[in-house]
């Protein structure tokens, strides 16, 4: 059986049809629930919080982020984006809440700087792993998301990305992006070696000891802590202009801009001997 994102483009997958019966369906619903409930529970917020909610379709997470009780820390204000008109107009029939945005996450995450205080996406971000062409390729997509989404959080705020990835190869490139973009990341997986396993990227803004952060991550697959503004600055100084160092950063640059770049080689900053 073929995964939704090989067959169609999002937007054009999740028309008025798939739309309704996405969200009407019983089994698609309790499966919703479980993994929101699991993502809150991974970020823990101890106080109502503006949170964005990614891919938010039909508003299923968006509702359970609504109705989250007092005792438990909510409920929390919410902002959904999505990239189906289809899904979202479902959202406003049902009166959901929060409010939305018709955008496309693989171009960025269009808000302000330190906007949110966290971030949860539902079954979304493996969406970005299939490009419609040559130059919008997977990497460039998952580039500008994690750049977009690192910004939009504030200081010190979490992101719970639950995706099904295809492969390790894809898993790995997700999550890469979202070291590249700064963040602190570890992968945890329910139900590992099972038909039903899901798994979550849990990120923190601000590099630290990302078990240290978020509650429920001891012996989780940490991916790397992330380095501090000072840390950068001071590799950032020890690179020389020309170097082989400084052009694949150039090159990393370029990438995180969406832009197409050449692939590196051995013979990348390779000074070449002077011919008479």
């Amino acid at each position: 059986m073929s995964r939704p994102e090989d067959t169609l483009p999002p937007d054009l997958f999740y028309n008025d049809s798939e739309s309704r019966k996405y969200t009407t369906s019983s089994r698609i619903q309790n499966v919703q629930v479980e993994m929101t409930n699991r993502a809150l529970e991974l970020l823990s917020l101890p106080s109502p919080s503006l949170v964005l909610d990614i891919g938010c379709g039909s508003g299923l997470s968006g509702e359970i982020l609504s109705s989250v009780s007092p005792s438990d820390g909510g409920p929390h204000i919410w902002v959904g984006m999505d990239i189906s008109a289809s899904m979202l107009d479902v959202a406003l029939r049902r009166d959901v809440e929060g409010d939305l945005l018709l955008a496309d996450i693989g171009q960025g995450v269009p808000f302000r700087a330190g906007t949110f205080d966290a971030a949860i996406s539902i079954s979304a971000v493996q969406w970005l792993c299939n490009a419609e062409s040559s130059d919008t390729g997977p990497q460039g997509r998952l580039t500008r998301f994690f750049n977009g989404l690192y910004l939009s959080l504030r200081r010190g705020g979490k992101a719970v990305c639950q995706f099904y990835p295809k492969n390790e190869a894809q898993r790995n490139m997700i999550s890469a992006a979202a070291i590249k973009a700064g963040f602190g990341a570890g992968l945890l997986e329910d139900g590992a070696g099972t038909k039903n396993a899901k798994v979550y990227l849990v990120l923190s803004v601000g590099g630290g000891a990302i078990e240290g952060v978020v509650k429920g991550m001891e012996g989780v697959d940490v991916v790397e802590r992330g380095k501090t503004n000072h840390e950068r600055k001071r590799t950032e100084d020890l690179v020389t202009m020309g170097s082989k160092q400084w052009i694949l950063r150039r090159k990393e640059q370029m990438e995180r801009k969406g832009k197409v770049v050449k692939n590196s080689s051995k013979f990348s900053g390779r000074r070449r001997k002077i011919a008479w």
